[in-house]
């Protein structure tokens, strides 16, 4: 059993993480604000939020405010996804409700663009982020979360290696209705064979001349568990 009587670890923060697809710059309201609103689809990013517990957004600047109130009154580090290729800003996602005593942090306001959507570069940026988490900073678990009704998000958890580890019925009130929230987390000790998975997903030679995939993650996934088990 692990000795963690002097186990120590800092709350994420602002950081870079790069990519072959993407690159993950923390937010920051003057240089991403508008290419944010807009790679999100502008008014219809509250069609991909529709499961985040709060209101509808009426347009851009409440839009901003509510990502400064996140960074300023919850600790959130939202960090913005920008194409290696095109340079747009396509999507984001957010280090929240961090517990360093416990080495537990989240990923939590995730919305990806109508146009990178199913995409390696989606895939990719879960990774990075989910490495920062265990390698960089020594955390013990990694969580995610999200409305139970949410299926796409429940599915994506999973296709990343998430664990589903269970619902809290009415855990709050969203949008003004019930909202069971469905849990999932990733531990260090399994983070050695998720990140072999990613890496074998997201390596060129896993992709067809089209782009379409040749072996899907959970394929992988299942192999090398099934390989570390024997």
């Amino acid at each position: 059993m692990r000795d963690l009587r002097n186990y120590k670890v800092e709350a994420p923060g602002p950081v870079t993480l790069r990519g072959r697809f993407v690159t993950l710059e923390p937010y920051e309201a003057g240089r991403h604000l508008e290419p944010l609103w807009e790679g999100l689809g502008g008014m219809g990013v509250n069609q991909l939020t529709r499961y985040f517990p709060n209101d509808d957004f009426a347009g851009i600047d409440d839009f901003g405010a509510w990502l400064e109130k996140a960074r300023t009154q919850s600790n959130f580090v939202t960090l913005v996804f920008r194409d290696n290729i095109s340079g747009r800003i396509v999507g984001m996602a957010s280090y929240m409700r961090p517990d360093p005593k416990n080495g537990v942090v989240e990923v939590g306001s995730v919305a990806h663009g109508p146009d990178v959507q199913r995409s390696p570069l989606t895939t990719e940026a879960h990774y990075l982020m989910a490495r920062h988490v265990f390698e960089d900073l020594g955390y013990r678990r990694y969580e995610w979360k999200c409305h139970n009704e949410n299926e796409a998000s429940k599915r994506s958890a999973v296709r990343y290696g998430f664990t589903f580890e269970g619902v809290f019925r009415q855990h709050v009130i969203s949008k003004g209705a019930n909202r069971d929230t469905a849990w999932f987390s990733m531990i260090d000790s399994e983070w050695p064979v998720l990140k072999q998975a990613l890496e074998a997903w997201l390596a060129p030679a896993n992709f067809e001349p089209d782009g379409s995939q040749k072996r899907r993650l959970e394929d992988i996934r299942s192999e090398l568990s099934q390989g570390a088990a024997a």
